[in-house]
């Protein structure tokens, strides 16, 4: 290993209390911290060294992703230790530089390549998704743990309560999902509140899978689904609930998106945004968006509230659910450790071992960077009203959430 790469790795070693070991090309070990490794990073060859030097820790999980690099043992505490350490950090521009070009050939300014980066992700089809996501809702965003919660169905199902209970939804009223995945909150909705939905999807798979469902549970007349992309909602409704939608609405598109949910409620109606933020203006993490997430896009809590304001909105309630999706997280990603040999089944070769390894990397480096005490990236649920609320349309506190 040269001496810059094994520099780099063990400047900041002080930082984390987590002991790993790293064997180079060469055979050498060499141990950071006192104790037992809870992993080793085993280097297999020169390219994977200068992929560090050249793009830090993009350079090292690129690495990882085609076999370059084992990481064996526990891959949370690799990026725990790697997070403590500040790895996330770039020693040069290079990352920057691949991100521009990320966002200029893959940016969801237009909407056919904003459904292709979608499908990209989502288009892997329900029977991957169901094996490792909550049943039978497959939720596929930040559950709630409130106290007693023992499992991640518990937690979906309290999610959609959550949701449901702050924007008032009741029977009768109609709502739209904007961006519905597999329709989980819109079965949950219309069980339990007795309100009546409109899906948008812009999903292909996601949306021809939920129809079926729709028809096979005899609810056409109740639900419904739209291919559409977030920016063309058709109609307007009682309700509006947007659950992780807008990290995929793009580095340039939030306004849009928000317009759209603004055009899409009816004056007096009440709303929901539930997405990933960050504090601050700032880059969204580059192999999220190159190998998981094209297109995607983390935004800032303050042009959210800038664009809910531009757009006539009433911001009635902000909650940070941020240590929330850490315990969903693990489950997801306990769940995919534990049925990877039924998923790589479904498509050996497009679920092939690459692939693992970066969902791997995805789940667990997420977890931690949601559990970080150092982390800028947080989820928010914030509640919108068209229009002024006043002590006749909604409660003057917060107790009819808990009671």
């Amino acid at each position: 290993m040269t001496s810059t790469t094994q520099k780099y790795l063990s400047q900041a070693a002080h930082r984390t209390k987590v002991c790993f070991r790293v064997v180079c090309t060469d055979g050498t070990a060499h141990l950071i911290n006192e104790g037992e490794p809870a992993f080793t990073l085993n280097f297999k060859n020169k390219r994977a060294e200068r992929r560090i030097l050249m793009f830090g820790h993009v350079g090292l999980l690129e690495s990882y992703f085609c076999g370059d690099l084992d990481i064996d043992g526990s891959l949370q505490l690799a990026f725990r230790a790697g997070m403590d350490m500040g790895m996330d950090k770039s020693p040069s521009g290079l990352l920057k530089l691949r991100n521009a070009w990320h966002e200029f050939r893959f940016g969801n300014a237009s909407i056919g390549q904003a459904k292709a980066n979608a499908r990209f992700h989502y288009g892997l089809g329900a029977d991957f998704y169901k094996l490792w996501l909550d049943v039978p809702a497959m939720m596929y965003t930040c559950g709630y743990w409130k106290e007693g919660t023992q499992t991640v169905e518990e937690a979906q199902r309290n999610k959609m309560d959550h949701v449901a209970n702050k924007i008032r939804l009741s029977a009768g009223e109609s709502f739209v999902d904007i961006g519905c995945g597999f329709g989980g909150f819109m079965f949950h909705a219309l069980d339990h509140y007795g309100a009546i939905g409109t899906g948008i999807n812009t999903t292909t798979e996601q949306v021809k899978w939920l129809r079926g469902e729709i028809a096979g549970r005899g609810l056409d007349d109740k639900l419904k689904v739209v291919e559409k992309d977030f920016r063309e909602i058709p109609g307007q409704y009682d309700k509006v609930v947007s659950i992780g939608v807008l990290e995929h609405a793009g580095r340039d598109q939030l306004f849009e998106v928000v317009r759209a949910h603004a055009d899409a409620l009816k004056p007096g109606g009440l709303g929901m945004l539930h997405f990933i933020g960050h504090m601050g203006v700032m880059d969204t993490e580059f192999y999220i968006r190159k190998h998981i997430f094209p297109g995607g896009w983390i935004p800032s809590l303050s042009l959210t509230l800038q664009a809910l304001q531009a757009c006539g909105l009433e911001v009635v309630d902000i909650e940070n659910l941020r240590r929330h999706y850490a315990p969903t997280l693990d489950e997801w990603a306990t769940r995919f450790d534990a049925r990877w040999e039924q998923i790589h089944a479904l498509d050996p070769v497009r679920l092939n071992e690459s692939f693992r390894r970066k969902w791997r990397t995805y789940l667990w480096s997420c977890a931690e960077m949601f559990r970080s005490p150092n982390g800028h990236t947080h989820l928010f649920q914030v509640v919108f009203s068209k229009g002024n609320i006043n002590a006749d349309n909604y409660p003057m506190s917060r107790k009819f959430l808990y009671t």
